[in-house]
């Protein structure tokens, strides 16, 4: 991890694309101003973390779908393959 220290108004830029600003400091807060891309991702960790376990969640469901429909797939071929014999 890079450790910096920087003043107010002081800019960190990173890959010649992102500027990250210090707007203000005081005793325990630090608000940043940051500048990006649209195509680059910006969030704050707690809602970054939110967004893996939803995606998460939402792969969990979506394979036990796929799971279900493909017994439902086996089930119908062994249907079929009863009534052919």
């Amino acid at each position: 991890m890079l450790v910096l220290s920087r003043k107010n108004g002081q800019k960190l830029i990173i890959d010649d694309r992102i500027e990250i600003v210090v707007i203000e400091s005081s005793y325990n807060c630090v608000k940043l101003g940051i500048v990006a891309p649209k195509n680059v991702s910006v969030y704050r960790e707690e809602v970054y973390i939110e967004i893996i376990k939803n995606n998460n969640n939402a792969n969990l469901t979506s394979v036990q779908s796929l799971d279900e429909v493909s017994r439902l797939f086996e089930k119908k071929k062994t249907v079929k393959n009863e009534f052919k014999n």
